[in-house]
């Protein structure tokens, strides 16, 4: 779906949300490492990415990521990606169900960095979600999030519209013959808050956020926004 919606593009925007976070430490093998809690990445794309970011730029071998998912067939999928990878049966990489509205297996105050990509639009609760990321991380802790966002330019927007509402589910009923999920996809990121109401959702959960608190990605299509917990 998110090939679909992207044309691709979404790869490269995970790439480049990986590469700003830098993921890692400098001190590579003497160092204790990243926790990462990576919510809503069941099959393992975020994880992947942040692994390999560590060890090949910091050399850390000890950074680990606990992929966090509601639905049991991504996590699968993910245990099965796993396989491929160096980091399948190390401690470096663990698969857990859970909501990311409650998470009461995570302890406050241990995570280093919570990201969720192009999941938090389909929670019920944001508010409560994003309170979970705050209570989990550490004082100096960041919180990331990549997601489908609202293009800010008024002539792209017109004809990305176009193409989201009336390309993609008619692909989705010719190529998946489902055409209520694309349907829904399309509809998700219209009515998810657009930049600077997230922004605040993120503020109100206690986050203070960098700069002006988000990155737009072609046009706005995408955004990346992060929120620090206060030391």
């Amino acid at each position: 779906m998110n090939d679909l919606m992207s044309l691709g593009i979404h790869r490269l925007w995970k790439d480049h949300f990986v590469r700003t976070l830098n993921p890692g430490s400098p001190e590579g093998a003497q160092s204790e490492g990243w926790n990462i809690l990576d919510i809503a990445g069941g099959t393992g794309d975020i994880a992947f990415r942040m692994l390999d970011h560590a060890t090949n730029i910091h050399g850390d071998h000890n950074t680990k990521v606990t992929v966090a998912d509601i639905n049991s067939d991504m996590l699968a999928e993910g245990r099965k990606r796993a396989l491929q990878t160096p980091y399948a049966n190390t401690d470096r990489l663990n698969f857990i169900q859970g909501n990311a509205e409650s998470m009461p297996s995570i302890p406050p105050n241990t995570i280093d960095l919570y990201t969720v990509a192009f999941g938090i639009r389909n929670f019920t609760n944001k508010s409560a979600a994003l309170h979970e990321a705050f209570r989990v991380l550490k004082p100096g802790g960041v919180f990331a999030c990549l997601e489908f966002s609202h293009v800010n330019n008024s002539l792209f927007n017109e004809v990305y519209k176009r193409w989201s509402f009336g390309a993609i589910p008619l692909i989705g009923q010719l190529v998946a013959g489902d055409r209520d999920s694309y349907q829904y996809l399309v509809e998700s990121i219209e009515q998810f808050p657009n930049q600077e109401e997230f922004k605040s959702m993120v503020e109100e959960a206690g986050f203070v956020v960098p700069g002006k608190g988000y990155e737009d990605l072609t046009g706005g299509i995408a955004s990346i926004h992060r929120g620090i917990k206060p030391i």
